[in-house]
């Protein structure tokens, strides 16, 4: 007679019985397996529909409403920064908040259509009224999950 599944067998000997139990210790594992990955799924989805991930990922982002431009002293200096990881305007927000939140520096963050980069990538430019080193810059957009890839 054949069995219903195949790892539940009625043994008449020993090496069916450790197939049986081999078998069905490898159902186990690939549930478990599965049963881990959607609930990391789910808890990622969760929070991103709470607003608490750090970017849309690629799109369906509602753009936020625009920040005033930061007032600063005579520019002394001014720099741009290639970045990378910028998918939305949700991100450009967190990078010009995150550059801003630095005294004496004012930032222009745009996605990639305006600068022609490749895609993921955005161009802020940084003007500043004091000495700011660029390591400063770079930690500040590094901090909000971004890389900056040049800064000229």
């Amino acid at each position: 007679m054949q069995p219903l599944f195949s790892f539940i067998v009625l043994a008449d000997d020993a090496t069916s019985a450790e197939n049986a139990a081999t078998s069905s210790a490898g159902v186990v594992i690939v549930v478990l397996v599965f049963v881990i990955c959607l609930a990391l799924a789910l808890r990622a989805a969760i929070r991103h529909f709470k607003g608490e991930g750090g970017c849309c990922g690629g799109g369906g982002c509602a753009e936020p409403p625009p920040a005033p431009d930061k007032q600063i002293g005579t520019v002394v200096d001014e720099v741009e920064l290639v970045l990378d990881g910028l998918h939305c305007m949700k991100c450009v927000a967190r990078v010009k908040a995150a550059l801003e939140a630095i005294p004496g520096v004012a930032a222009e963050v745009t996605l990639e259509p305006q600068n022609q980069l490749s895609p993921g990538y955005g161009l802020a430019v940084v003007r500043m009224d004091r000495e700011v080193p660029e390591g400063d810059l770079r930690k500040a957009v590094e901090d909000q999950g971004f890389r900056v890839v040049s800064i000229s």
